[in-house]
């Protein structure tokens, strides 16, 4: 038997339950990651609830990045590479190609305008001299291409799993999940955002001064505009050879009323517009 084989075989019975009964509880090394973070927070007899983007820069083999895989393909991830391994006495030498490796990764949305170079930590399962499942990490240079969306996949030839004989190593995969950002929502290639009108602003129209990820601009607010009324501005959103649109959503801003002042513009209103916002609702 080959010594890695039987090493293998020969790993102590409490060491397998060790690693199932772990698996079992946390769903596996990814969310045992995700219970680490999570620190002294989580209490025996608990339902264990990951935070969000626990998977977040964690590499795995395969090809599901929904954490489905069950122990038989966890345990072959892990072990199964020792069991291909020839014998000495085999004829033929083995050859194959490495694995290809997966990740999620969180990436600013700020840098998909211009593209940029970023450091990123993966986390990955392996043996160490024990048997026993331990983390390892590595630190790579990943380039963002301008206009990535989320969901995309960015491919790193020959940084998957190292291949066995004469073949190549696999291939790494990271799919691009973009970080919550302060000001804009994502919707495919379209951004969307708040921009605060005061009342006057929305009744009579004006132009107001507001952001997008390429600078200010002034921007038209028609007469007559209302709550939630959204305002395109044409190829400000995510860029492409067909550039997403950037939607200003209107938020009708109340001045509060906690001056003698401010009340006697509001009563004089309350005097001079017969206004019932109620009237579609019958008695």
């Amino acid at each position: 038997m080959h010594p890695q084989e039987w090493q293998l075989a020969s790993l102590h019975e409490n060491q397998f339950k060790e690693i199932g009964e772990a698996y079992e509880v946390l769903g596996g090394p990814e969310k045992r990651s995700a219970y680490d973070q999570l620190g002294k927070s989580w209490k025996p007899g608990e339902e264990f609830r990951p935070p969000p983007d626990w998977d977040a820069g964690f590499e795995f083999s395969g090809a599901s990045t929904d954490g489905s895989r069950d122990a038989s393909e966890f345990f072959a991830t892990l072990f199964g590479s020792m069991g291909r391994r020839r014998r000495p006495h085999d004829r033929a030498e083995f050859h194959a190609r490495g694995e290809d490796h997966h990740a999620k990764i969180l990436v600013n949305l700020r840098d998909i305008f211009d593209g940029a170079i970023r450091e990123i930590t993966l986390r990955a399962p392996e043996l160490d001299a024990r048997g026993h499942v331990v983390l390892r990490e590595r630190t790579l240079s990943v380039q963002i291409p301008k206009g990535v969306t989320e969901g995309q996949h960015i491919r790193l030839k020959g940084q998957g799993a190292p291949g066995v004989g004469r073949m190549p190593a696999g291939d790494l995969y990271l799919e691009i999940q973009f970080e919550p950002d302060p000001l804009y929502r994502v919707s495919g290639r379209d951004l969307y955002f708040d921009l605060p009108v005061t009342p006057w602003e929305a009744a009579l129209g004006a132009s107001v001064k507001a952001p997008t990820p390429a600078g200010p601009i002034m921007l038209k607010i028609p007469p007559g505009s209302f709550q939630g009324r959204e305002l395109r501005v044409k190829g400000r959103g995510i860029p492409a050879t067909e550039p997403g649109d950037l939607y200003a959503v209107l938020r009708i801003v109340l001045p509060p009323a906690d001056t003698k002042k401010a009340k006697k513009y509001y009563e004089d209103m309350a005097r001079e517009l017969p206004f019932d916002p109620r009237a579609k609702l019958g008695s």
